[in-house]
């Protein structure tokens, strides 16, 4: 499951590419854009169909190659035990509803953002809230910058990932009342989705 779900997020990058300058009407039009859940007519509801094929499609798009990188990097370190523990039906759930609720999240914290969200962030933070609630002793080998040096260090999941989380919430914090997220990284999404 972990390799498919690798495999369409590479694929869907990949048909971002082939769109050229038409990859940003791809963007919008399959991204999930929190503004776009407004009602404010009746007429607003005819397009449910395709505003609820957003909060699937959007988790596959990304915004460029560092941003789907980092995202595969931390669905090809985390997933796999995940997906071990739970199997894959469930695990392929806990994706796409973590996926789904991280878009709710935004929304619901950023509702006037027209900005689109898109990539697997979600998702993936929801893979790391499981993780992190199977295996919170795992040690996780990471990179700690120390001035102009890189050191590996070993942490306990519970230390690596809870500070990912009080990051994710801090910056989350400052975008709250704003029109767009700060740098275009939907931080609330993160939180729901973990």
């Amino acid at each position: 499951v972990t390799r498919a779900l690798l495999a369409a997020n590479v694929a869907a990058f990949a048909l971002e590419l082939t769109q050229g300058p038409a990859a940003g009407t791809l963007l919008y039009r399959f991204g999930m854009v929190p503004a776009h859940w407004v009602v404010s007519s009746p007429s607003d509801l005819l397009d449910w169909p395709s505003l609820f094929l957003t909060l699937i499609s959007s988790q596959f798009l990304h915004g460029g190659f560092l941003h789907l990188a980092s995202n595969m990097l931390y669905l090809w370190i985390f997933a796999d035990n995940v997906a071990d523990r739970l199997g894959r039906a469930r695990f392929f759930c806990l994706y796409l509803a973590s996926g789904i609720v991280a878009a709710v999240a935004q929304v619901l914290l950023s509702p006037r953002s027209s900005i689109p969200m898109v990539g697997a962030s979600g998702a993936i933070a929801g893979v790391l809230g499981a993780y992190l609630l199977l295996f919170p002793a795992a040690r996780i080998v990471t990179l700690v910058p120390m001035g102009f040096f890189m050191r590996t260090v070993e942490l306990p999941a519970f230390l690596f990932l809870g500070f990912w989380f009080l990051l994710q919430w801090i910056q989350g914090i400052t975008t709250i009342g704003q029109v767009a997220d700060v740098g275009g990284v939907a931080f609330w999404a993160h939180i729901g989705g973990f």
